[in-house]
């Protein structure tokens, strides 16, 4: 894939998508391609996370660290952000991502990413608004749960 392939599939990434194609193809130039089969872990549980890959081809079976037998197995297909946070912030990992057909994923360092960030302070202001909606939303989620929660309690 060109460059400017790598923009425009880019362009799709929710995450990404409102960062405008300059800071993009910044990420684009830096980003690496690695290729795994199926069943080929990309990353483990626990691990420490230096970078976030994007979903370009196939898909991963996701598994979080605490798995039981009957938890369900989350698959993550084309165009799907993993581990967004760790181009931020130094973290673990929450879950193993397995592929599970042959598979194509961009790798997004953090390195890389704060740089982009550094030479386009406005996509940095464009994160900050989307984190802030997000973290709201998560919020009014976990109020309507804990409601839930307390309305099957009393009864």
């Amino acid at each position: 894939m060109t460059i400017e392939d790598d923009i425009a599939f880019f362009e799709r990434v929710p995450t990404l998508n409102a960062f405008g194609r300059p800071a993009l193809r910044i990420l684009a130039i830096g980003a690496e391609s690695r290729f795994l089969q199926g069943g080929e872990v990309l990353f483990h549980a626990g691990d420490q996370a230096d970078s976030a890959y994007v979903i370009q081809e196939g898909s991963f079976g996701l598994l979080p660290q605490r798995a039981q037998s009957d938890d369900q197995e989350i698959v993550a297909v084309r165009g799907v952000l993993l581990g967004e946070l760790a181009m931020l912030t130094p973290t673990t990992r929450l879950a193993t991502a397995t592929a599970l057909e042959p598979s194509t994923v961009i790798r997004i360092s953090r390195g890389l990413f704060l740089k982009m960030l550094e030479g386009y302070p406005e996509t940095a202001l464009k994160l900050r608004d989307a984190l802030a909606d997000r973290a709201d939303q998560w919020a009014r989620e976990m109020k309507n749960v804990r409601a839930g929660l307390q309305t099957k309690g009393a009864k």
